[in-house]
C-alpha cells in the first residue's frame, strides 16, 4: 500500500506528535519517582530525561544512528525538562493523575516498541535483533530510572511490561517478513502491546516469582 505524499506528511507529523507525547509521559514517570525519593531539582530533571530518552539513545547507539535523535533534536530534551519542572513544582497535582499516567505510559510503551523496531529494521538488522531493540527502546528508560534510584527495575519484578513491548515488536517483525503494509502492521503491533499492558494493569497479571528457602519462611 502506497501513501499519497500528503498522507505521508500527515502520518509522519502524527507519529512525531505521539512520540513527543510519549516522551513527556515517560519523563513524568521519571520525575515522579525522583520526587518520591526527595531529589533536588537537578536530580528530578536528570531522572525525567533518562526515563524518557535512554531507551532510544541505547537503540540508536547500537544501530549506529549517531548522534542519537533524542540528543540531536532539542525538542526531546525540551519536553523532558518541561515534564520535570512541572512535576517538581506541582507534584501534588501531577501525582493525582497516576491512573491516567499509567494509561499514557502503556500507550508510550506501545509506540516506542513499534517505532524502535521499525527503525532497527530500517538499519538492516536481523528480525530477532530488531524485535529486541524495539523492546529495549520501550523499557530502557524505566530500567535506567530505577537503577539510578538504587531499585530493582520494575521490568524484572514480575510485572508484564517488557513482554508486552516484545509482543508488539514481534508483530512488526512478522509483518516485515511477510511484506505486509507498514502502517497497518505498526498499528496492530501498537494495539497488541497496549492491550496486553492494560490487561496486565487491571487484571494484575504477574509472572511467577522465584521462591527461595528465605521467601518460604516469610
Amino acid at each position: 500500500m502506497t501513501l499519497h505524499p500528503d498522507q505521508e506528511v500527515i502520518l509522519g507529523a502524527l507519529l512525531r506528535a505521539f512520540d513527543l507525547f510519549g516522551t513527556f509521559v515517560f519523563a513524568i514517570s521519571g520525575a515522579l519517582a525522583a520526587a518520591k525519593h526527595r531529589l533536588d531539582l537537578f536530580g528530578v530533571l536528570v531522572l525525567s530525561f533518562a526515563a524518557a530518552t535512554f531507551g532510544g539513545i541505547a537503540r540508536d547507539v547500537v544501530i549506529g544512528a549517531v548522534p542519537p535523535a533524542s540528543i540531536q533534536d532539542w525538542q526531546y530534551a525540551g519536553v523532558s525538562i518541561l515534564a520535570g519542572v512541572v512535576t517538581f513544582f506541582w507534584y501534588s497535582k501531577v501525582s493525582r493523575w497516576r491512573h491516567a499516567v499509567l494509561l499514557f505510559d502503556a500507550a508510550g510503551l506501545a509506540l516506542f516498541a513499534v517505532a524502535g523496531t521499525g527503525k532497527a529494521l530500517a538499519y538492516q538488522l536481523s528480525p530477532a535483533a530488531a524485535a529486541l531493540l524495539g523492546m529495549l527502546t520501550a523499557i530502557g528508560g524505566g530500567v535506567v530510572r530505577d537503577i539510578l534510584l538504587s531499585e530493582v527495575p520494575v521490568v524484572l519484578r514480575a510485572e508484564v511490561y517488557a513482554v508486552a513491548a516484545l509482543a508488539g515488536a514481534s508483530i512488526v517483525v512478522v509483518g516485515h517478513l511477510l511484506h505486509l503494509p507498514t502502517t497497518p502492521v505498526a498499528l496492530a503491533g501498537a494495539l497488541i502491546c497496549f492491550g496486553i499492558r492494560i490487561l496486565a494493569i487491571y487484571r494484575r497479571w504477574q509472572f511467577p516469582v522465584a521462591r527461595t528457602p528465605d521467601s518460604a519462611q516469610e
